[in-house]
């Protein structure tokens, strides 16, 4: 492992500026913070400035999981900047407006809030978005050898071609089999320079959206298989670190999630599991109310409620400075680690009112490629590429 590169020449929001997201002059830049991220954001819109791009700097209240951001939020954002920095405390806030009606491409990919739409479905938007970033981790995690970071993502990239399906074991009893036919791996590496892309601050993992469980297989060629993906089947234990609602904390006693057909089907555990089975009901009937209100077309209900305990995602920490601290924005970059998420994925294809990462310590996981042969990418959390 190589040593971690500090740059003692420039703030972290300098690094990040010019070398992450290389803001140039002329470029307009939305920064959109909360009051307790003030100084991290005030940082970020010096910094760009200083390359003479035309920044804008705004603050909301602190938003959870299921509150909307400010409609001024939402409009300065659909002035198309650029560059967007959302710099929250826990979330930017959902978008009401889109959540009712969906911005729609014209490939028919549907987004539930006009910041991914820039991003993912115009690709005319890059950034960053740091949920939970304090000061302390700005300093440590954000000036890294993005260099480094990048290789190891490629290499991962190339790894995960062709591969079917994973498997995850780890020491606290994970075991858990993850269809990913068809999907591809993305990667938060630190280069967010061109128009539709973005990530976190801290950089530092790849992560893939598992097959929904009942969906139909895709031929490359776009056709139908005649079988269907059962889903991710096994059980996760969490047992570093999990997002709810209103925060993120550290586990004390290990959230144990059976998942069947690609569902969390059940949870026990201590205070953490009840804190998270409270969440994951509150995204279950909410959509409900929601549809009631005209906020939600009618029937997507059904397909919230039922999402609200699917796998989306499998992640995979690269970031050597990040540790594990009850902040998730940083625990899931750790080396030695990986992350699934209950709730929505990045496909766009399991859309949920949440997204919940939690942390698994020193996983094993290994792949298996279409043609039967498999490979070993971690082994008790130590990469093997």
């Amino acid at each position: 492992m190589n040593l971690i590169k500090k740059d003692k020449n420039r703030t972290p929001a300098q690094v990040v500026v010019q070398d992450v997201v290389k803001v140039k002059k002329g470029e307009r830049v939305l920064i959109i913070a909360n009051p307790s991220t003030t100084e991290i954001a005030q940082d970020l819109y010096s910094a760009s400035c200083e390359t003479g791009a035309l920044a804008t700097l705004m603050f909301q209240p602190d938003k959870t999981s299921f509150d909307n951001a400010n409609p001024e939020v939402l409009a300065a954002i659909a002035t198309e900047p650029e560059v967007c920095f959302s710099i929250s405390n826990i979330k930017l806030g959902k978008d009401p407006g889109a959540t009712a009606k969906p911005y729609t491409t014209e490939d028919g990919q549907k987004f539930t809030h006009i910041f991914d739409y820039l991003m993912d479905g115009k690709k005319c938007m890059r950034g960053a978005w740091t949920p939970g970033i304090t000061p302390d981790m700005m300093n440590r995690t954000a000036a890294i050898d993005y260099k480094e970071l990048q290789n190891r993502c490629a290499a991962l990239t190339e790894i995960f071609k062709n591969a079917v399906s994973v498997r995850v074991t780890a020491p606290a009893g994970t075991n858990l089999i993850i269809p990913i036919n068809g999907r591809s791996l993305l990667s938060d590496d630190g280069d967010f320079s061109k128009p539709g892309t973005g990530g976190n601050i801290p950089a530092g993992e790849v992560f893939i959206s598992p097959v929904v469980g009942g969906s139909v297989l895709k031929k490359s060629d776009g056709t139908a298989f005649e079988q269907q993906s059962d889903g991710c089947e096994g059980v996760i234990v969490y047992d570093g670190s999990m997002t709810f609602s209103d925060g993120d904390s550290i586990i004390e006693t290990p959230i144990t999630c059976k998942v069947e057909k690609g569902y969390v089907t059940d949870i026990t555990g201590g205070a953490e599991a009840r804190r998270l089975l409270k969440t994951i009901v509150e995204a279950e009937l909410r959509p409900f109310v929601l549809e009631k209100e005209g906020k939600l077309p009618k029937g997507e209900a059904e397909v919230y409620k039922k999402n609200a305990r699917n796998i989306g995602e499998l992640g995979i920490g690269l970031n050597p400075a990040a540790n594990i601290t009850g902040n998730m924005l940083e625990d899931e970059k750790a080396f030695h680690t990986c992350h699934f998420a209950i709730g929505e994925n990045y496909d766009n294809d399991a859309p949920s009112l949440i997204h919940l990462d939690g942390v698994v310590r020193e996983p094993t996981i290994v792949l298996t490629y279409a043609d039967g042969n498999s490979r070993t990418i971690l082994q008790d959390g130590s990469l093997q590429i």
